[in-house]
């Protein structure tokens, strides 16, 4: 399949934007559409096929917007339907494909559909929310746990019974066993899609069903509690996630949103995974007749070895067969990855580490989704507990301080609140991240912005990068080796994941490839010699 023919979002960079922070176009501290609207051509020079907005819906705003009371309009906060179409236009006009936030398992308890599902358990909505009586004593149904913490059910004395809520209490987990729920649910989507999105992100994708039975989930040994994202001191580490999400069921519902996809010329879905074998669970949803990618978080964790990262990758090779994986190592609810991956200090940042990290994932085997501020090499920023406004984060202070790290507004110029807003922003934003602002890395040619935009670019043009097989090669730590290769391209790449310089000498022999962005190696024709964080190209023969 020649490049230009390939559906658009087969190893497209998506660029994911947070509305809320990342320009304010009236002042309220807040970002809204107009704001994104005003930036799209910075997102479109950096040479991002598409961009991928977190939600904007009618919202109370309890989870910032994950939490959708109404799922056909825009938030006043963040504009109007009017503003969101001018947006699309622009977009388009720039060549850049949209993708949105759909989040289908669970809305706000303020959703007209809970408002009244809520008031009694023989009205029309009665069985559109996962409902159960409580046990003899007056305890919860089952031992099911939220990810925010604590239990997953909440009483409702109208009803004399408990909803379930995997999120906060105010997002109600819709019941997906119930058909007009799924249908419900299919109609908002294909709202979107007639307004004439390109493509949809699918929050929490493998929530949408519940064990029928309500079982138990059996408990999780604590030498298996880390990892997933969770903090030791999350109950929700402490229990096999068995029954409370990634139900068989969910395929069935999988399929049928394909389906109504399937009539719209072009357009893409990437789901959300977190399961329990999160890459088995992607394999099994993007299979043929299902999603058309997805993408857990394997690689938002700390473990950033070339190990890890090799062995992530060829566990989902090994599953994939004829499905899409998308990476990222970067987004809205994890700590920055020049943070996270380069020691841990919030607001220190590493340059040289931050143009490294985006070719390392944009050279991977898919497509990739980039963080609003990556480009820049923004490291976490600290933000102290008076001005937190995550409730995740207020629940786990201190040794969990939320999302809001890697929330901040995006830095754009020098000027009071790095131009943001007018106003006062709704996150504080830190000295270090103005001094990476947009403006003054224009300024900089060998800044992470440039280097970024280097990189994006000469990567549309390489077939192997878009759309090849990946094929990991041995190597010493801490040095993490692959081919891509596709339309008769061969390229080996190789990463120094390391602050010290190191020499190889690889089993295969090329052509040295310059490569933009990254620090760049040197090759003999017999071995590398990578600089720290340093990344090699070489063409095979």
């Amino acid at each position: 399949m020649a490049m230009e023919q390939r559906q658009w979002w087969r190893g497209a960079v998506i660029y994911q934007i947070y509305p809320r922070s990342f320009l304010d176009s009236d002042g309220d501290g807040v970002g809204d559409l107009r704001g994104i609207e005003a930036r799209l051509e910075h997102v479109a020079a950096l040479g991002a096929d598409a961009i991928w907005i977190s939600p904007f819906f009618t919202s109370p705003m309890a989870d910032f917007g994950y939490d959708i009371a109404d799922y056909r309009d825009v938030d006043p906060l963040f504009g109007t339907l009017a503003d969101f179409d001018r947006l699309l236009a622009k977009a388009h006009a720039l060549g850049l494909k949209v993708m949105i936030d759909q989040v289908l398992s669970h809305c706000s308890e303020r959703h007209p559909w809970f408002e009244e599902s809520r008031q009694s358990r023989d009205n029309p909505k009665a069985d559109w929310f996962v409902w159960a009586d409580p046990k003899p004593d007056g305890t919860p149904p089952n031992n099911w746990l939220s990810l925010f913490g604590g239990v997953a059910w909440q009483w409702e004395p109208r009803r004399a019974q408990y909803y379930l809520h995997n999120f906060l209490a105010a997002q109600p987990d819709l019941n997906f066993h119930n058909p007009q729920v799924r249908a419900a649910q299919l109609d908002n989507v294909k709202f979107w899609l007639d307004r004439g999105v390109d493509g949809l992100r699918l929050d929490a994708i493998n929530f949408c069903f519940h064990d029928a039975q309500l079982r138990d989930n059996p408990p999780k040994p604590a030498a298996l509690r880390t990892g997933r994202g969770f903090s030791p001191d999350n109950p929700y580490a402490y229990q096999y996630h068995w029954y409370n999400n990634t139900q068989p069921e969910n395929l069935g519902f999988l399929e049928e949103l394909r389906a109504l996809m399937d009539c719209y010329p072009d357009v893409g879905a990437l789901g959300e995974i977190s399961s329990e074998d999160s890459l088995a669970t992607m394999a099994e949803y993007c299979a043929p007749g299902r999603l058309h990618m997805g993408y857990s978080f394997e690689l938002l964790t700390e473990d950033a070895s070339p190990a890890y990262i090799r062995a992530t990758v060829e566990a989902l090779e090994a599953k994939l067969g004829a499905g899409w994986p998308c990476w990222a190592i970067s987004n809205h609810d994890v700590q920055r990855a020049v943070t996270r991956w380069g020691g841990g200090v919030p607001e220190a940042g590493d340059d040289a580490l931050a143009r490294q990290l985006v070719a390392l994932v944009c050279c991977l085997r898919g497509s990739v989704c980039l963080y609003q501020g990556e480009e820049l090499g923004l490291p976490e920023a600290e933000v102290p507990f008076a001005a937190l406004q995550d409730p995740y984060g207020k629940a786990f202070w201190p040794a969990f301080k939320g999302r809001d790290g890697c929330r901040t507004p995006m830095p754009w110029d020098d000027r009071a609140h790095a131009g943001f807003t007018s106003g006062t922003p709704w996150l504080p934003i830190p000295e270090a991240h103005r001094a990476r602002s947009v403006a003054a890395q224009e300024r900089d040619p060998r800044s992470v912005l440039h280097a970024t935009r280097a990189f994006l670019h000469w990567r549309r043009g390489q077939p192997a990068l878009v759309e090849g097989s990946i094929r990991f090669l041995d190597a010493p730590p801490p040095l993490l080796a692959f081919v891509r290769e596709h339309a008769g391209q061969r390229l080996l790449l190789v990463f120094n994941l390391s602050p010290a310089a190191c020499r190889w000498t690889p089993p295969l022999a090329g052509t040295a490839v310059a490569l933009p962005g990254p620090a760049p190696a040197t090759w003999d024709g017999a071995a590398l010699q990578l600089p720290p964080r340093g990344v090699a190209c070489l063409a095979l023969d």
